[in-house]
This record gives C-alpha cells, sequence and structure tokens, in this order.
C-alpha cells in the first residue's frame, strides 16, 4: 500500500486514526496493538507471504536483544551472542538481497553457469533490519531500556517508517510510545501533521512524479544508444530533481502521519542540494542512514580516531558499503565508492587548510558557490549511476555529460533562420523529446530554485517541532512564512491537497520503496 494511494487516503487512515484514538480512551496498550496490528496489515497489503518473515525476524531480534541486555556486561558469551544476531540479520538480508547479485558475479568473473531462482526482495528489508540491528547494539551497551513485546512490535513496523525509513532508534521511539504522549496538544500536532503530509503529498504526486517522465526518457534510451550533451543533462537534472522531491516528499509525509498519531520521528531531510560540500550533504540526505553508518560503521572502523591514511580508508569503506545497502548492482557499488572518494578527497582539503592557516579566514562568497556547484555536479554524476540499470548505461550518460558523444540541437531550431545557418556550417540536429519545447528545462529551473532558494518544510513548521530534531540553523525567531493553524494557511493547504489527490493517476512508488 502506498501514501499516495485511494485506499490508504480514503479507506486505511482513517480506520487506523478513529481505531487508535477509540482505544487510547481506554488503554494505551491497546492503542499500540491496534497501530502494530494495522502496521502488520499496511506491510501484508504488499505481500501477505513476508508478514510471517517479519515477525520471524521481530521475534528473533527482541528475544536476542532482551537476552543481551540481562547478561553481565563481562560475560563472552554476551559479545558472541551479539555478533551472532547481527550475523543472522545480515544473513536474511544478504540472501534476499544479494544472493542472485553474487551468483551472476561469479558466473561473470569465473565464467560458471550456476542458476539460482530469481529471489523477491521483501519490502523495506534493508530498514527494518538495520533498525534492529541498531536495537541489539544499543541493548549491548545498555541503552535500550524498553523490552515489553508490542512496543518492540510497533517499533519495528510502525507503518509510516517501516518501508522507507527514517531508521530508527530504540530510545528516542520507546517513551513515545507511552499513553502520556498521546495526551497532549492533540490539536496541534493533528493539524500541523495533517498539513505537512498534504505537503509531502503535493511533492510526490505534482513534482517528482510530474519531471519523471523526463528522466525515464533519458535512461530508457541510454539502454540502447549514446546520448548527447544536451538531453545527457536534461534528463540527468531532471532525475535529480524526480529523487529530490520524491524523498523529500516520502520524508515529509512519514514525520506528518506519525504526528496524526502524536508521534514524532526524526529528522531525515533538511535541503540537501544547500550544501556547500559532500560532508555537508551526507547530514542532510537520509540524515537518519548517515547516523547508522557513522555509529554502528565508521566508528567502530576507527573513525578518526587513527591515522590519516587509515581515517581516509574508513570514509571510504563506509561509503562502498552504504552504496552496497542501496542495492545489489554494480552501479550502486561505484556511486558508493564516487562519494567515498568525494569525502576523503573533501577531508584532505580540509586538513590542507588547517595546515597552512586558511581556515582561520571566512570563506568568500564567491568560494561558497564554488564549492555549491562543484558538490551539486558531482551528486548530479553520482545519480546517474544511482539510477541506471547497468554500468554501461551509466557510462554512456556520463559521457554524453562530458561532451564525448557530441552536441546536438534541438530539432525546432533547423526550420529558423539561426537553424539554416548553423546547419550549413555542420552542426546537428537531434530528434530527442527532451529538446522538444522548453518543458523540461522549465520543469528544472523552477525545481532548482524551489530546492535551493526557498525554505524548507522543517523551516515552515518549525514553530511547531514536528520531528524529533530541529534542522540546523532554525531559530525561535518567527518569520513571516512560517505556519501557523489560521484560515490562509487552512485555504492554502486545502489547495495543495486537492492538487495533490487530483495528481494521483497511476500506481507510483517512492524510489526508496525499492531499497
Amino acid at each position: 500500500m502506498l501514501f499516495n494511494s485511494y485506499e490508504f487516503l480514503f479507506l486505511y487512515l482513517p480506520a487506523v486514526l478513529a481505531g487508535f484514538y477509540g482505544l487510547l480512551r481506554r488503554s494505551s496498550d491497546l492503542a499500540v496493538a491496534w497501530l502494530g496490528l494495522a502496521s502488520l496489515f499496511f506491510y501484508g497489503w504488499w505481500n501477505p507471504a513476508y508478514v510471517l518473515l517479519l515477525l520471524v525476524s521481530i521475534g528473533f531480534n527482541f528475544l536476542a536483544g532482551r537476552r543481551i541486555s540481562l547478561m553481565s556486561q563481562r560475560s563472552r558469551v554476551r559479545r558472541w551472542l551479539l555478533a551472532g544476531s547481527i550475523a543472522a540479520d545480515l544473513v536474511l538480508l544478504g540472501y534476499y538481497k544479494y544472493a542472485n547479485f553474487f551468483v551472476r558475479a561469479v558466473n561473470d568473473l569465473a565464467g560458471t553457469q550456476w542458476r539460482l531462482e530469481e529471489i523477491v526482495l521483501p519490502l523495506g528489508i534493508s530498514f527494518f533490519t538495520f533498525t534492529q540491528i541498531a536495537f541489539l547494539v544499543d541493548a549491548y551497551r545498555g541503552r535500550a531500556r524498553e523490552y515489553r513485546f508490542l512496543p518492540y512490535l510497533l517499533f519495528v513496523t510502525y507503518f509510516p517508517h517501516l518501508i522507507a525509513g527514517p531508521i530508527l532508534h530504540h530510545g528516542e521511539m520507546m517513551p513515545q510510545f507511552s499513553g502520556a504522549q498521546h495526551r497532549r496538544r492533540i490539536a496541534d500536532d493533528f493539524a500541523t501533521g495533517l498539513t505537512l503530509f498534504l505537503f509531502g503529498l503535493f511533492k510526490k504526486t505534482v513534482l517528482a512524479d510530474g519531471i519523471a517522465p523526463h528522466a525515464q526518457q533519458l535512461f530508457a534510451a541510454a539502454q540502447f544508444q549514446s546520448p548527447m550533451f544536451l538531453e545527457s543533462w536534461i534528463g540527468a537534472l531532471a532525475y535529480t530533481f524526480q529523487l529530490y522531491f520524491d524523498f523529500s516528499g516520502y520524508s515529509d509525509m512519514a514525520i506528518g502521519l506519525s504526528l496524526l498519531f502524536g508521534i514524532r520521528l526524526p529528522l531525515n531531510f533538511d535541503s540537501p542540494y544547500k550544501a556547500a560540500d559532500l560532508a555537508d550533504f551526507w547530514r542532510r540526505w537520509h540524515m537518519t542512514l548517515s547516523r547508522f553508518l557513522r555509529d554502528y560503521l565508521y566508528i567502530p572502523l576507527g573513525g578518526n580516531r587513527c591515522a590519516p591514511w587509515r581515517h581516509g580508508l574508513n570514509l571510504f569503506l563506509t561509503m562502498v558499503l552504504g552504496g552496497l545497502w542501496h542495492g545489489a548492482n554494480w552501479t550502486y557499488l561505484v556511486w558508493g565508492a564516487l562519494h567515498g572518494a568525494g569525502l576523503v578527497i573533501h577531508r584532505g582539503w580540509c586538513s590542507l587548510r588547517r595546515r597552512v592557516g586558511w581556515d582561520a579566514d571566512p570563506v568568500s562568497r564567491p568560494a561558497r558557490w564554488a564549492g555549491w556547484l562543484l558538490t551539486f555536479v558531482t551528486v548530479v554524476f553520482g545519480w546517474v549511476l544511482f539510477r541506471a540499470d547497468s554500468l554501461a548505461t551509466a557510462g554512456n550518460i556520463l559521457r554524453g555529460m562530458l561532451g564525448l558523444n557530441g552536441l546536438a540541437l534541438p530539432a525546432g531550431l533547423k526550420d529558423s533562420a539561426l537553424g539554416g545557418y548553423l546547419a550549413a556550417e555542420g552542426w546537428k540536429f537531434s530528434e530527442s523529446p527532451l529538446l522538444h519545447g522548453a518543458g523540461p528545462v522549465l520543469w528544472i529551473v523552477a525545481l532548482l530554485l524551489v530546492s535551493v532558494a526557498l525554505p524548507n518544510t522543517n523551516e515552515i513548521f518549525a514553530r511547531f517541532r514536528p520531528s524529533l530534531n530541529r534542522a540546523r540553523g532554525v531559530s525561535d525567531e518567527v518569520r513571516f512564512w512560517q505556519w501557523r493553524p489560521d484560515r490562509g494557511w487552512a485555504l492554502l493547504s486545502i489547495v495543495i491537497g486537492v492538487a495533490a489527490v487530483c495528481s494521483i493517476s497511476e500506481l507510483s512508488e517512492f524510489i526508496y520503496f525499492q531499497f
């Protein structure tokens, strides 16, 4: 079931809300149990067979975490139990997500003919696996303090986050599943959550889905031919903004939905295209994944508490494994390596600035703009790898973006006086749909301005603190453009909501659902 579907909006969500608040009057435990069952139903809507797999995973990790928490901290068995439990989670994830990829890779490298039946990837397995690994480690470190099964079931299955994040921590969610959290500020939370949800729905169905066909045209064509300079950049930028508003929309919808139940999720998206360097980008993009990779992979590898070469290696390995987490394809591995190399270069540049004393001087505006442009272009090149179905397809597009496939002008110019002159001079013209009219370019310019020049939803709703943590740079100063529960904002929300709902024309999954 998708957030951007009629059955979710008009059947599932109203029923879950009615049941939750009806039961909350009697018992918070009943309300928690209702949310847990509703979340299992939400997951099972996609494929009921995998509900059993999810429940087995939940039961195993709950018992393992509880056992770890009860054992003496000096016990070696405790450490082995933690390692074995994490290994079991990773084996499950590896089988469903990477088994076919591993067999194909071995066949390609060794010339063998091994075969494995195609395995259907359980929806959201990467997210509920990482969530439970974090729980096991927190239990080992003594940070997990609630060990009742029903709250744990809801912690893992909670439907606003189950499919595409954010990745939750046990300690930040369990206190919110008590009844006291649900009986405060219900009206404010409900109004804020509903409006934020409608904003996210608009981002998905109007903005992301609106520009998606232009991205699809490029990546579909690039499987069979080498696109030229203009169409490569237009298609790559179209996907850059499709992914941005798709994930931003999902993040807003998840936080808004959760707020309808009086529960706050951690912030997961904070205007990443405003970043002036790659490190800042990863502090803004999929923030809870970055937190997980930092706390449970980068720091255990040694973090920055080691020699510079080892520090760089830790950064690189973290990003490569983070790339592989996104999918079983060489493109994700190379995408992670690109970002890992970029972070290593950025770290080296910062170290050089400190050594020569440049970090004491404020960064000039031209330098900030140069840093932003370099970061943005790097991210766009990376998204080509992220989206392409193979390295060959990605290579075709990247060569086009570098001008190695040549330059062709829109065919519409050919009949003009300028076009005739250019044709006589040997210029080529392309019939690519991406060069028909100014529509794709206008889309890209508009979405660029929205993503880098306007306040984001974290800032717009900051007065009502819809998430667990606040976006950086958000102050308590009241701005005229911030949301408030009045008639003007209510009217705008209705217009946005109607436009968003009317734009639901066909099944359109969120991009992060495939991970």
